[in-house]
């Protein structure tokens, strides 16, 4: 029996596989399709992070308006610092400074127009 010969890849195949290689690198930084895979997967991963974390923001901002709605027909002040002092603490103890930043951003999306 003679063994079948392996076929060489033609050059049409080997540029096509070239190509998706360099745009899986372009658009992952991968080196290996292997590499641009898992990149993209993970990417999915945090595209779909990211839209649960609007969403929660979103809806932490209609809460947000209830409380200061509330505490301004009570005659209260519509920002209650001690709260936010709180809320900074807690962002700190659970990411570190740069959670301190995260949570600036997120009392000044909350607060509303001031």
């Amino acid at each position: 029996m003679t063994p079948t010969p392996t076929p060489t890849p033609t050059p049409t195949t080997a540029t096509a596989t070239a190509t998706a290689t360099q745009r899986t690198a372009e658009r992952t930084g991968a080196r290996t399709a292997e590499a641009g895979d898992v990149i993209t997967g993970a990417r999915e991963r945090i595209d779909a992070l990211d839209d649960r974390i609007i969403g929660l923001i979103q809806e932490r901002m209609a809460v947000s308006t209830v409380i200061q709605e509330a505490r301004i027909a009570s005659g209260g002040r519509r920002v209650n610092l001690s709260r936010e002092m709180e809320i900074l603490g807690h962002y700190r103890e659970a990411l570190g400074r740069p959670g301190t930043a995260l949570a600036m951003t997120l009392l000044e999306l909350c607060r509303g127009k001031v």
